[in-house]
């Protein structure tokens, strides 16, 4: 019996195909306060209100019913802030077919 378990650990390299399916993981469902976009230096918000789905190795963020966002797992760049409140994410878009970044903020839920 393991009183102290530990959690599960993230691997340790950060750019291999196993730390990108575990920050997938970690995304899956979570609620989205608002999603910004980042080009040329400035942030403007695109979407507020969604969540954020892996399906078939497909991440996509959502916002009511339009995906705003989608890549694919394996080459996503997915980093959470330092205060743990939301995720960069930096891929080629599906949806639009181009390298972008995004930036979504969880909703806060009290445990």
């Amino acid at each position: 019996m393991k009183l102290f378990r530990k959690k599960d650990k993230p691997p340790k390299d950060t750019n291999s195909v196993e730390f990108k399916r575990y920050v997938a993981a970690k995304l899956n469902g979570r609620s989205i306060r608002y999603i910004l976009e980042r080009s040329d230096n400035t942030d403007r918000v695109i979407g507020k209100g969604g969540f954020i789905a892996v399906t078939d190795g497909i991440l996509s963020v959502i916002c009511g019913e339009k995906t705003l966002f989608s890549a694919q797992v394996d080459t996503l760049e997915a980093w959470e802030f330092l205060s743990l409140e939301g995720v960069t994410l930096t891929g080629y878009d599906l949806t639009e077919g181009k390298e972008r970044t995004v930036m979504a903020y969880y909703k806060y839920y009290r445990d």
